[in-house]
């Protein structure tokens, strides 16, 4: 049984692959696919051109004013490709809160700098996965940069 948090993923993740065009060939929607799941920093692939994408999902109480923080993924895989310069656009799908209504907002990877993902603290040793890291994405250090599409 799937929990909340993975049903918000997929729904986000619907959404995007649904209505988005790809950013890079503009091939009209249902050309990015999904990617399989726990594939690191990415959820998207075109299908036409090979361009790669991460999907991030939250309910929120208003829809028109994206978060000022989301929630990450794995620290050390975004760590290591930050330090060797790469970047993954981001889709950031906003619900309310029984996810009638949504927005999607795309904030693409040069727009991106170090400054804005924010290591999380490790897990304890005593929680299931110990050690794992996540990060936090600081959407207010990205001004104008995240731009609403949906």
């Amino acid at each position: 049984m799937a929990t909340a948090r993975q049903v918000l993923g997929k729904f986000g993740e619907d959404q995007v692959v649904r209505q988005c065009a790809c950013p890079r060939c503009k091939r009209p929607p249902k050309t990015l696919v999904r990617l399989p799941a726990n594939f690191k920093c990415a959820d998207v692939i075109c299908d036409f051109c090979g361009y790669l994408g991460q999907i991030k999902a939250s309910v929120v109480s208003d829809i028109n004013a994206p978060p000022k923080s989301i929630l990450g993924a794995a620290w050390e895989p975004q760590k290591q490709r930050m330090d060797a310069g790469i970047y993954f656009p981001l889709f950031l799908v906003l619900a309310d809160k029984g996810m009638v209504s949504h927005a999607i907002y795309y904030l693409a990877a040069d727009l991106q700098r170090p400054d804005m993902f924010l290591p999380r603290k490790p897990l304890s040793e005593n929680a299931r996965r110990a050690g794992w890291q996540g990060f936090i994405y600081d959407l207010s250090a990205v001004g104008t940069g995240l731009v609403r599409l949906r």
